[in-house]
């Protein structure tokens, strides 16, 4: 089991800090360091210096960083053309050394896009500029060196682009579909993805999802493995008061979150690992909330770390 640091920097973080606790899991062993892609708080509260750009973020610590892997989770489809999107992700996957893993997604928070004047259409359309996107960003990255790569859709026209700069690895980053969808999500997962990630759901319903998702491979005549993944808010403690102080720094309360996250002794949060195990996870990203407590990393890879 492959454990990641996930973090949500639009809720008040800087670069700085966004380093610190990336060279701290990469120290300490954890698999990859990502973070979410927002321009906008998400609820109430201090938004401190305001978010950041993901893809910027993430070129700084590829030059900062050199052993872990890097990504997002999951950048909308809203947010850039799919065309300057590939540059970007090849651009950065470049300055890491092959190290960046790309989560997209269709895009669900209109306030943000409100707020700095991207434009937000309804869902149908969201989906199909995601699926579109996808196409592209695959058919950019797989055309030969030498030859050119021509596009039309319904949204996006490409023609004659010489599909460069090409990424460092082969034969593209790594693509994320997460989701909970029951019908189009499947689909493209089975279509384009290279891992599915199912967020914040308990055990019970996330096997539901791999299900759709492995009916949708199958379909689809599949030849190639998929990795399944979950995303879990966690909160872990020596004892009681320590879970308790980091599950309220979530926003949640100890016993809500052991029920829908990833709370409790390191004991607790292994054998709940364990449950996503056998239902054939092979990652699990930690959303850390609380980005000053670097104890609660050192805890995770003394104590649970080495007995997944």
């Amino acid at each position: 089991m492959e454990l990641r640091i996930f973090t949500e920097p639009q809720q008040g973080a800087t670069y700085d800090e966004l380093l610190t606790v990336a060279r701290t899991a990469e120290r300490l062993g954890f698999d990859a360091f990502f973070r979410s892609d927002h321009y906008l708080r998400i609820g109430p509260g201090d938004p401190g210096p305001g978010s950041t750009d993901a893809w910027v973020t993430l070129a700084g610590l590829a030059r900062e960083t050199s052993t872990i892997r890097l990504g997002t989770l999951v950048t909308p489809a809203t947010f850039r053309y799919p065309g300057a999107l590939a540059i970007s992700v090849a651009q950065v996957d470049r300055m890491s050394g092959g190290r960046v893993e790309l989560g997209l997604g269709t895009g669900w928070f209109d306030a943000e896009h409100v707020a700095y004047g991207i434009p937000f259409p309804p869902l149908g359309e969201r989906f199909a500029r995601f699926e579109e996107q996808l196409e592209i960003l695959t058919g950019l990255w797989d055309t030969p060196v030498g030859e050119t790569f021509s596009f039309e859709g319904a949204h996006y026209r490409l023609a004659d682009s010489p599909a460069l700069p090409k990424p460092a690895q082969t034969p593209r980053p790594p693509i994320i579909i997460g989701g909970f969808g029951a019908r189009r999500t499947p689909r493209l997962a089975a279509r384009f993805a290279d891992e599915y990630n199912v967020p914040f759901h308990t055990p019970q319903d996330s096997a539901a999802a791999f299900g759709r998702v492995r009916k949708a491979c199958e379909e689809e005549e599949r030849d190639r493995p998929i990795v399944f993944s979950v995303a879990q808010t966690v909160a872990v403690g020596t004892d009681e008061a320590e879970v308790a102080r980091r599950a309220r720094a979530t926003g949640q309360e100890p016993d809500a979150l052991r029920a829908g996250g990833l709370a409790g002794t390191p004991a607790e949060v292994v054998d709940k690992i364990g449950k996503f195990a056998e239902l054939g996870v092979e990652r699990v990203y930690l959303q850390v909330m609380d980005l000053s407590d670097l104890d609660q990393l050192e805890l995770i890879a003394a104590e649970i770390l080495p007995r997944v």
